[in-house]
């Protein structure tokens, strides 16, 4: 059943009708604010940010570690407990196959960025120690090292914060008190109704999806470039804004679509569509590409992970080059928070009638797993090609030039052009599918309710889109300071998400006890 929204009153007619005018005033003025800004004067606009951006990471660095660890570890408690029988919304069967469910968790979570990633992150750190090492650059010795550090940035602990707690909170207020599947409800453990039915909801609601804007036009806008520049680089396609723009119109046409067929139609598509080419361009590196090499450096890297996971994951500036810590660890961590709210919309509304336990393995296990050795495929397939001379990353690396990186591996890869050209599909997909989640979990917030209007959910896409658009026009730089300003939507936000620490497994067992499980 669906449970409606006990929000604000919503107009009596139109597309916007069932949307919280709080949260539609305070987004789309964020977007038009930083947008106009940056028009007027983009050099002030990224200095303040910045200033912001480097006081954040030097001064609540190490609580969003904290926070993601806690976050990890008392999540996995809940899974093994006896709570972690429960049903999920009270059903004894599924609403979504398996292989479907972990898709859409794998497709829209940290997929993105992840794709974006992966084969220039794992280099980067084996031609620049990361500071938790003291290996030699470039050498044998900084393999291991190098991928346990990407694996810090994209592994359990990222994919736990996305949607361990925050969505057992979620699942338990919606569909076990007919509370709205927004935000604000991660608060209402807390606070109660007035939380719910206040303004104070819809301004909490609007921090969380002015995060997850400017968390997902970043890899949309990163997107454009990367393919336009791939596009030449393959094709001889012109490398510009013309490209750039068309690329982000089949992109926003791709994921408008998925969003407005559904979770039932577009997205589980999208979705299962692209776990299937992951697999097989995953087993095509591993069968044609260095395969010894890369399951030793699974294995040693994990160990190492494993190992030193603590090292890693508590580094500060104190211990670490503080440019170091804000542009790598904190800068992730942030993001990830950042998005936490609407992931655990997103997460709490595909996960109906799992068990608590398999929703917590699964994405904060089996997904960092899988995280892990796609890194793995394409970032140590990159390491190999570096150590093996084949090619010398270093400057465009230095350079955060990780569309030149993605790039350059990929051609090195089985396949040459061909798998280039493939894996640029692939990154194309997984933004796609990161994009058509996003404008459902946002439509998802403004209305309360797990059915928004396919309006609504094609209006937020191509909001997304423009501003992308938008930015690009004035500068691939106006981009990073986007992505630089989430770091600051995670303070707000790990506010909202802190509760869910002990409200979590709180939930998670007064659906035990509701079901006779304890």
């Amino acid at each position: 059943m669906t449970v409606q929204s006990q929000s604000l009153p919503r107009a009596r007619s139109g597309p916007f009708s069932e949307s919280d005018p709080v949260v539609l005033v305070l987004t789309i003025g964020f977007i038009l604010l930083f947008v106009g800004a940056s028009i007027i004067d983009s050099s002030h606009v990224a200095d303040l940010i910045g200033a912001g951006f480097a006081w954040t990471a030097t001064y609540l660095g190490s609580f969003f570690q904290l926070l993601l660890l806690l976050t990890f570890f008392i999540a996995i408690g809940t899974a093994l407990s006896r709570a972690g029988a429960a049903r999920i919304g009270g059903l004894e069967k599924p609403e979504i196959g398996r292989f479907r469910w972990l898709s859409m968790i794998m497709c829209t979570l940290l997929a993105g960025g992840g794709v974006f990633f992966a084969a220039g992150e794992p280099v980067y750190h084996f031609v620049v120690t990361p500071p938790a090492f003291d290996t030699e650059a470039g050498s044998a010795a900084a393999v291991a090292p190098a991928m346990a550090q990407s694996f810090t940035h994209w592994g359990f602990l990222a994919w736990a914060v996305l949607g361990s707690l925050t969505a057992l909170v979620l699942t338990r207020a919606h569909y076990g008190q007919g509370k709205p599947l927004q935000p604000r409800t991660l608060l209402y453990p807390v606070f109660g109704e007035k939380v719910i039915q206040g303004r104070l909801g819809g301004v909490i609601d609007a921090f969380c999806v002015i995060a997850v804007v400017a968390g997902t036009v970043g890899p949309i806008g990163f997107l454009a470039t990367q393919m336009s520049f791939g596009l030449h680089e393959l094709f001889g396609v012109e490398d510009g804004y013309g490209t750039q723009l068309t690329v982000l119109v089949v992109l926003a046409g791709v994921y408008m679509t998925s969003a407005m067929t559904g979770l039932h139609k577009g997205i589980q598509l999208l979705s299962r569509f692209n776990v299937i080419l992951a697999l097989v361009i995953a087993g095509v590196i591993f069968v044609f590409g260095p395969t010894l090499f890369l399951a030793n450096t699974y294995t040693q890297s994990m160990g190492e992970y494993v190992t030193s996971f603590f090292v890693m994951a508590t580094m500060t500036a104190e211990t670490a080059p503080a440019w170091w810590m804000k542009w790598w660890t904190v800068f992730f961590f942030a993001w990830f928070i950042g998005y936490t709210p609407l992931m655990a919309v997103f997460v709490a509304r595909i996960s109906r009638g799992r068990t608590v336990r398999e929703m917590v393995l699964a994405v904060a296990v089996l997904a960092p797993i899988a995280t892990t050795i796609w890194f793995t495929l394409l970032g140590g397939s990159g390491i190999y090609h570096q150590l093996a001379g084949t090619f010398d990353l270093t400057e465009a690396l230095n350079n955060f030039r990780f569309d030149v990186a993605t790039l350059t591996v990929a051609q090195a890869l089985p396949g040459g052009t061909w798998m280039a050209a493939a894996i640029l599909l692939l990154t194309t997909i997984f933004v796609a599918t990161t994009g058509d989640s996003m404008s459902y979990s946002i439509a998802m917030v403004g209305a309360g309710h797990d059915e928004p209007n396919p309006w609504i959910r094609v209006f937020w896409g191509g909001a997304m889109a423009l501003m992308a658009a938008i930015l690009l026009y004035m500068g691939a730089g106006q981009i990073d300071v986007l992505q630089q300003f989430i770091v600051l939507t995670a303070i707000p936000v790990s506010l909202i998400i802190l509760p869910s620490l002990w409200t979590g497994p709180k939930a998670a067992m007064a659906m035990a006890r509701e079901q006779g499980l304890v």
